[in-house]
């Protein structure tokens, strides 16, 4: 016999509690509302009646749906699955100096209720008339990605400008670098970018 454990019956279980709680709700109003119309059906009334009657089963379902999710919200602590999930990812350049830098940082957090799994980064090179697009591997020879970046977890990359420089020293009068973070299913989680030196405009 398969053992199954406890944290599978306990979700199974919050997870039924809640469908009733939302049944039970939506049953009332749905009961309140028919006999309203049973007993007022031979009554002339306006039609902002019934409309004012849709606008409470609408407010009555975002109530329950909000202490159903705030009540997922307080038991992430304690290691249990959020029953709405969402994606937030926090994307950040941080400059060894000012201007013309030599080495960047990108700082990727994940903010979310889930873990994400991180394509390489998109880094680019922007002129304003021209961008020159290169897919981040890893650092010193070593591939990183893909990367799962658990929740509430930091990914760090340094970057090092000169390797760019060396293969292509055009690319030093590129004043503006941006970095585009993907899922691995090709998602957009987040962007950045920085100046390298002084322009006469921001773009």
């Amino acid at each position: 016999m398969q053992l199954v454990p406890d944290g599978i019956f306990y979700r199974i279980t919050k997870y039924y509690k809640q469908f009733i709680l939302v049944k039970r709700v939506c049953l009332f109003l749905f009961f309140a509302f028919f006999h309203h119309n049973l007993f007022a059906q031979n009554e002339v009334a306006p039609d902002g009646d019934k409309l004012l009657w849709v606008l409470l089963i609408i407010l009555a379902t975002i109530v329950v749906l909000a202490i159903v999710g705030k009540t997922n919200g307080k038991n992430q602590g304690s290691g249990k699955k959020a029953f709405f999930r969402y994606k937030r990812v926090t994307v950040e350049l941080e400059k060894d100096r000012i201007y013309y830098p030599d080495n960047l940082q990108l700082i990727v957090k994940n903010k979310g209720n889930t873990d994400v799994d991180l394509d390489r980064p998109l880094l680019v090179f922007d002129n304003f008339w021209m961008k020159r697009k290169f897919r981040l591997k890893g650092f010193a020879n070593y591939s990183f990605y893909p990367l799962y970046l658990e929740k509430g977890k930091t990914h760090t990359l340094p970057i090092d400008l000169n390797r760019f420089y060396s293969h292509d020293k055009s690319l030093k009068k590129f004043p503006k670098i941006k970095v585009v973070v993907y899922q691995v299913k090709g998602k957009k989680l987040g962007s950045t970018s920085v100046f390298l030196r002084k322009t006469l405009f921001k773009f």
